[in-house]
């Protein structure tokens, strides 16, 4: 199997430097507009590959492309792919649907506090997926 993890990848070097950028200057709502935009972008590059790959190496893929988001990530964390479980990515998507409404800044700090955990999943799954390719 050869899935191309080229644009998770490249999505994760920009979402680190996103959020190294807002470190120096928290301040800084462009930057931070910015970062919640990257980490939009990642999330959505993070889902669509870790279900390529599940599909990819299922013996079943239609039942993959079936499955609802939660029992997606149920079957990645079975198989060890992700470092958090559904509670965690439930997060993420949650965080993920505030996006929209950034320009309220409770909502645009939620959601920012949240990318860290959000930057070692996503370079986690990544990781996982460079091994079982190799």
């Amino acid at each position: 199997m050869n899935l191309d993890t080229s644009p998770l990848e490249r999505a994760i070097q920009r979402l680190a430097e996103g959020w190294d950028r807002y470190q120096q200057d928290t301040n800084d709502l462009q930057i931070r507009d910015g970062l919640i935009q990257r980490f939009e972008f990642t999330y959505e590059i993070s889902h669509k590959t870790l279900k390529r790959y599940l599909e990819a190496t299922a013996a079943n893929p239609q039942a993959i492309d079936a499955m609802v988001f939660a029992d997606l990530i149920r079957t990645a964390n079975e198989q060890g792919l992700l470092l958090g479980s559904w509670p965690n990515w439930r997060n993420y998507r949650e965080m993920r649907s505030k996006t929209s409404h950034t320009y309220e800044e409770s909502i645009a700090l939620e959601v920012v506090d949240g990318i860290p955990a959000f930057l070692d999943e996503a370079r986690h799954l990544f990781e996982q997926l460079q091994q079982r390719q190799s």
